[in-house]
């Protein structure tokens, strides 16, 4: 196995409750097919590295300004624009202002970090490989994700299912548990508002489930977008149709990401008015558990 392939990384988040079965270390690596416009990690969807600044805690020191190759730092401010991302600037700034995000690292430096957690994964954590999309690395995610079987570390993959039929065959045989988003059953909404088709997403999901993957579906629910009856009936058809199903979670759409947003200098997209209430959760689950 060679672990010098090298993944674009935009963070390694350690110690989550929240991607997978026990403690995880997750590794969000950048690049996405998709576009939805309720994207929580908008940093992860550009596959090239892209600084973030976090403006509220510059302290105008102009430490950046002093390294800047291209002159992207200045009076005016930070002029995307000029930069040319090679996070000079973030090396230097002692206020942690600026970070690279999307930066390049080797399969055995990702596992050097996973591994500093072995000890509390127990008998079902490990490592999670989420996104953006993280089978569009390709093969590199998939050496990866073998790497971590020979050193029998639990794999989870969160994946949008818009990937490529060859790298999914893949990446099966090396994956505990496809955690797969489906964002929404309705066709002409799925285009609108990721901008791709739902049809190849149905496709890979059937592919995997004939395989005999371990497959948990997860939706996010965006109130007045996808909280209707019809997508929750498709959604428990979709479920009755996976021969290893691991069950549903449903998750309420939140607008934290419309910051997040901003710190790549895009506008702040957070809708508080998608955000669906405890009581439409409520019942979107009894509704699909209920044709489960």
């Amino acid at each position: 196995m060679n672990t010098e392939i090298k993944l674009r990384v935009a963070e390694i988040q350690r110690f989550s409750m929240h991607d997978g079965p026990g403690v995880r270390t997750t590794v969000f690596l950048k690049g996405c097919p998709l576009r939805c416009e309720w994207c929580h990690n908008p940093e992860t969807q550009d596959p090239e590295p892209e600084i973030l600044f976090y403006k509220n805690k510059c302290i105008g020191c102009g430490k950046c300004a002093e390294v800047c190759p291209v002159g992207a730092h200045g009076e005016e401010g930070f002029m995307r624009d000029k930069c040319i991302k090679c996070g000079a600037c973030a090396e230097k700034c002692p206020a942690a202002a600026l970070e690279l995000c999307g930066g390049e690292m080797t399969v055995e430096q990702i596992l050097d970090t996973v591994e500093r957690d072995r000890a509390f994964y127990g008998d079902t954590g490990g490592i999670t490989l989420s996104g953006g999309e993280p089978l569009a690395q390709g093969e590199a995610a998939v050496a990866l994700l073998k790497a971590c079987r020979e050193r029998e570390l639990s794999t989870v993959v969160d994946t949008c299912g818009y990937v490529g039929e060859e790298t999914l065959l893949s990446a099966i045989p090396h994956t505990d548990l496809f955690l797969w988003d489906v964002k929404d059953t309705n066709e002409d909404r799925h285009r609108k508002y990721t901008g791709a088709t739902f049809e190849p997403i149905l496709k890979n999901l059937a592919l995997a489930a004939e395989a005999g993957a371990k497959i948990r579906l997860r939706c996010i629910l965006i109130n007045g977008v996808n909280t209707d009856e019809d997508h929750y009936r498709r959604l428990a058809d979709i479920a009755r149709g996976i021969k290893n199903f691991d069950g549903i979670d449903l998750i309420p759409y939140h607008a934290y990401a419309g910051t997040k947003a901003t710190f790549i200098g895009r506008r702040d997209n957070g809708r508080t008015e998608w955000i669906p209430s405890a009581e439409e959760i409520a019942r979107a689950n009894e509704i699909i558990r209920g044709l489960i």
